[in-house]
């Protein structure tokens, strides 16, 4: 089951069981995703990699908004905005830890070196394309090269 699958079955789910914020939330991540597919000359499915993307990138916007809502004075709102930004949270997989990317940059140099290949800091993008795909939206592509380029130094 496509993570689009299972966004739609749960909003069925969410309406059975009555509950309001889980739906309401669902629904809208849908109507974006539906959107996302619709704009542009032709129509495509997103795969899971770009909805978990969607789903990421849904969830800051939610959180920053509820950022602005707590120094705006409406404690109120800002929590119904990290409530959604908890139920986006909920589809997007395992973040990893620190030590699990350092790990697997590690790794990634490893092979790289055995394989014969010369690193240097010039070599930052034959590290970077293995390691973001490793890693895959689950720890932040900033951080990851900050990473690998303290590795390479």
């Amino acid at each position: 089951m496509t993570l689009k699958e299972q966004l739609q079955a749960d909003v069925t789910a969410h309406m059975k069981a009555g509950r309001k914020l889980e739906l309401t939330t669902v629904r809208n991540v849908l109507g974006e995703i539906g959107t996302r597919e619709k704009s542009g000359k032709t129509p495509v499915d997103l795969t899971d990699q770009e909805v978990i993307s969607l789903l990421q990138k849904e969830a800051a916007k939610r959180r920053d908004t509820a950022r602005i809502y707590v120094e705006a004075g409406q404690q109120d709102r800002a929590d119904a905005e990290i409530a959604e930004a908890e139920v986006i949270e909920a589809y997007l997989p395992q973040a990893l830890s620190e030590e699990d990317v350092t790990a697997i940059v590690d790794s990634v140099i490893a092979e790289l070196k055995a394989s014969g290949t010369e690193l240097g800091m010039r070599s930052m993008g034959q590290v970077m394309k293995p390691v973001t795909a490793k890693v895959a939206g689950r720890y932040d592509g900033k951080a990851v090269s900050d990473i690998v380029r303290s590795r390479l130094a």
